[in-house]
């Protein structure tokens, strides 16, 4: 099992900014790959960002140049740095951890509960 612990959404006009947290608790190969995934309604549920251990990261097409994850292995915490956001990021965000990734998603993912970001003028 693994718990989280995550901070940070909230509501944001276009063009700014916001930066999500995630403290983890678990063994160190339930929580090897951090990430976030996002959910819009109606929509299915994407992969955003994920970094393992070692630093290796990944990114989906429509966040590159905008989103910068980060981790601090230290702590077990794993940041995503939003920058330059849009209307289309409005969603629900969920702080994700596994023993693997590829490109489009965590395997067999341990979830939290999720933080709410819009994007609105």
């Amino acid at each position: 099992q693994v718990q989280f612990t995550e901070s940070g959404g909230g509501l944001v006009q276009p063009g700014g900014a916001l930066r999500l947290s995630c403290a983890a608790s678990g063994s160190e190969s339930d929580i090897y790959v951090m990430g976030w995934y996002r959910q819009a309604p109606g929509i299915e549920r994407e992969l955003v960002a994920a970094i393992n251990s070692r630093g290796a990261k990944n990114y989906a097409d429509s966040v590159k140049e905008r989103f910068t994850i980060s981790r601090d292995n230290a702590k077990n915490t794993v940041h995503l740095q939003m920058n330059s956001l849009k209307t289309e990021d409005t969603a629900v965000y969920y702080c994700a951890s596994g023993r693997a990734f590829t490109a489009t998603e965590i395997e067999d993912p341990y979830w939290g509960r999720g933080t709410q970001v819009t994007v609105a003028s």
